[in-house]
């Protein structure tokens, strides 16, 4: 028996994801050349890298992306927040559970700042039947993540680094006791995650983190 147990669900997120992987190749030819060139700092990705990234998936791995939907439905989660959505596909992972758990109000809120991707994203909601369990919000999170309404359960950071700590900052305030946080290549970019896990480690912010094993490093924080 399958995880998702969405026959439909599946055969979109096998089809996204082999889309994703179809452009690894290009990604590591763009990124080997920039770091050849001593062209590229990870903390700030600069136009030229925004711009070669305005059409690519950079999907989450399934292995990483089922982790958090059998994640929230260990949490029962009602109120989601993911900051980097890119067309959707680990959103729909976390609106399946949103779904699956059956709360009352249950949402994802999802944040993305390129249009194009945007438009793309909602279309795969749409093909999903999951478009009612995601409010889907538009531009620089660190505007669309003012406003917070409600207990945070879950929250998923897959973005570059430099938007990381922001991200979490508006994020753990509306976390509930028992939350959890994750948050994707963490030890493959540790150096530049550095501002991110200073904010872990406050003792004011009541997070608790463990790096699981994944590819890059997957970050598995709880609100305590």
């Amino acid at each position: 028996m399958s995880v998702l147990g969405d026959p439909k669900l599946e055969a979109l997120l096998a089809r996204l994801h082999a889309e994703s992987a179809r452009q690894d190749e290009s990604l590591g030819r763009y990124f080997g050349r920039r770091m050849q060139e001593g062209s590229l700092d990870w903390r700030a990705l600069d136009a030229e890298a925004h711009g070669f990234l305005a059409d690519k998936l950079v999907a989450l791995e399934s292995e990483k992306a089922l982790l958090c939907y059998q994640l929230c439905r260990s949490l029962g989660a009602a109120r989601v927040v993911e900051a980097g959505t890119s067309y959707g596909v680990s959103t729909l992972y976390l609106a399946a559970a949103v779904r699956d758990n059956a709360q009352p109000g249950g949402t994802v809120i999802a944040t993305e700042y390129e249009p194009a991707k945007a438009a793309a994203a909602r279309a795969n909601f749409a093909a999903a039947g999951l478009a009612p369990w995601i409010e889907l919000r538009e531009g620089d999170l660190r505007e669309t993540l003012q406003r917070i309404e409600g207990p945070v359960d879950f929250a998923l950071i897959d973005i570059w680094t430099e938007l990381a700590r922001p991200a979490l900052e508006r994020i753990a305030p509306h976390q509930r006791r028992g939350a959890i946080v994750v948050a994707d290549n963490t030890t493959q970019f540790r150096e530049s995650y550095a501002d991110f896990f200073a904010f872990v480690a406050d003792p004011a912010n009541r997070l608790r983190t463990l790096t699981l094993p994944y590819p890059g490093g997957l970050e598995l924080i709880v609100r305590v």
